[in-house]
């Protein structure tokens, strides 16, 4: 007898592991630091009831961006690992666009440091003779 086939359950198949990973997105954490500022954070927790959310939107952890049946159950999520890998990761500063340009080397110019120093402003000397 040859090889038997393995079944192929949801591995190979990617509309299924795309639906799963976008039904599973959270907030990032540009948006949660948003969400963080005091304006923000009081809309977010003391909401109306809706009917569609879990415990009828009462019970909302701002950190982590997510809903909970009761206060028991949001005060046991405060106490998880989770929740604080999430605080400590909202305590670093954001990764903002002028980092990105200065990791790739294009940082800005000095405006008037190297003018002084040098003359020409320019620390590369050109040989014409070569």
């Amino acid at each position: 007898m040859g090889r038997l086939r393995h079944k192929r359950m949801h591995k190979n198949k990617l509309v299924i592991q795309k639906k799963l990973k976008t039904k599973r997105r959270t907030k990032d954490i540009d948006q949660i630091h948003e969400d963080l500022k005091p304006e923000n954070k009081d809309a977010l927790e003391k909401r109306e009831e809706d009917l569609d959310l879990p415990g009828l939107g009462q019970f909302y952890c701002v950190e982590c961006s997510r809903h909970f049946i009761d206060a028991a159950s949001k005060a046991e999520h405060v106490r998880s690992k989770v929740h604080k890998r999430r605080l400590k990761n909202l305590k670093e500063p954001l990764y903002t666009q002028k980092d990105a340009d200065m990791a790739a080397g294009m940082s800005a110019p000095d405006k008037g440091a190297a003018k002084g120093a040098g003359g020409s402003g320019s620390t590369m000397a050109v040989d014409a003779d070569a």
